[in-house]
């Protein structure tokens, strides 16, 4: 894969018209187009559109294809049909997180894995051995955007004759539609915490005409800055920010809901199930006190004890000071009070719930 960043196909055009991009697991990620505020509104409020193409995939082929994406998948991926897409944790042996990220479904012995790192090459080769399988890194061939906010169904509707108020939340089209005259898999997931929809490419020549027709039928276009500040209000986890590899389990990040010991077998399964019903953390959002943002994973206390870690902080125009947290269990009841580290002090901090913001998230299923 080599070691310089990857541009994207989208990379020229969003570059074309003023967005900036930054280097970042191995790709160069569209930053934004300098008013995050206003790319943060458009997503809240109104429609967005952003380059999501280093969202890493996987094509896993053959008559074991579910089979496999289940050894290192905490959700059911064998219970999918085809035309469903999960969300779950990718675990090593011992139940710890190796990545975060979906299956999708799509049929005749074929799926998609999607992850957020792109250096598990041997991870998956190692977890597939012994199976009628083949898998490959498709990332560069499969670019696609993310359309989302309050408006994304009515814009993607008015792009393509395919039926898209009939799509589910968590589903796709298993076979390619035409978007504004573009050939795409297009598919009702998305990262932002809003109604949203995910195009991807068949053909990366295509990402011109489909970035700028989505952008000319009214989708504010963005990048990094703006979803960072709605992943932490939405709760959304991230890699190399919220945790490292094989470092954490999905409880810890409140993930309970996607570890599904009743599917088929899973690595890690047993080490999991251990200490399901009785979590040693949990995932809460802090709100922060002062006018002092904290960085990146710094300690979190409670009367001089370290009690926790703050994953990801931002600066939110609805809540004011917030971040990710891994808390102790017996710290993270809604309204205590911890203290979180600054450079030469701390910072009071009330624990509040995640995702603070639409918090039974019922916006993305709208």
């Amino acid at each position: 894969m080599g070691d310089e960043a990857i541009r994207t196909a989208f990379h020229e055009v969003t570059a074309s018209q003023g967005g900036t991009h930054v280097e970042d697991g191995g790709w160069m990620w569209l930053e934004g187009f300098g008013d995050a505020a206003k790319e943060h509104r458009a997503i809240r409020e109104d429609v967005a559109v952003w380059d999501v193409s280093p969202l890493n995939k996987w094509d896993v082929r053959g008559p074991d294809a579910l089979k496999a994406a289940q050894r290192v998948f905490s959700n059911d991926a064998v219970g999918l049909d085809v035309g469903q897409a999960r969300y779950g944790a990718f675990l090593d042996a011992d139940g710890l997180m190796v990545d975060d990220g979906t299956v999708f479904n799509t049929g005749g012995g074929h799926c998609w894995v999607m992850t957020n790192g792109k250096d598990h090459q041997e991870y998956l080769g190692q977890a597939f051995g012994g199976l009628d399988v083949e898998f490959e890194w498709i990332a560069p061939r499969m670019p696609h955007l993310g359309v989302i906010g309050p408006r994304s169904r009515e814009l993607v509707q008015k792009l393509t004759d395919a039926d898209v108020g009939a799509l589910r939340y968590f589903r796709f089209y298993p076979d390619p539609v035409t978007v504004a005259g573009v050939e795409v898999y297009l598919s009702r997931t998305g990262f932002g915490g809003e109604l949203g929809f995910e195009l991807f490419l068949t053909d990366p020549n295509d990402a011109v005409e489909i970035w700028n027709a989505v952008v000319g039928a009214g989708a504010t276009p963005f990048g990094a800055e703006a979803i960072e500040v709605a992943r932490v209000e939405a709760g959304l986890i991230v890699t190399d920010y919220d945790y490292e590899a094989h470092q954490r389990t999905p409880f810890d990040f409140n993930l309970d809901r996607f570890v599904r010991f009743d599917a088929g077998e899973f690595q890690g399964r047993e080490a999991l199930r251990a200490i399901a019903s009785s979590p040693p953390n949990r995932f809460v959002t802090l709100k922060v006190r002062g006018e002092t943002l904290p960085d990146y994973g710094v300690a979190v206390t409670r009367d001089g004890e370290e009690v926790g870690v703050l994953t990801s902080p931002t600066d939110s125009p609805a809540f004011g000071k917030i971040g990710l947290t891994i808390l102790r269990t017996d710290q993270a009841d809604p309204g205590n009070t911890v203290q979180v580290a600054l450079e030469d002090d701390t910072a009071d901090a009330t624990v509040d719930v995640l995702p603070i913001y639409d918090t039974n998230k019922d916006r993305p299923r709208s």
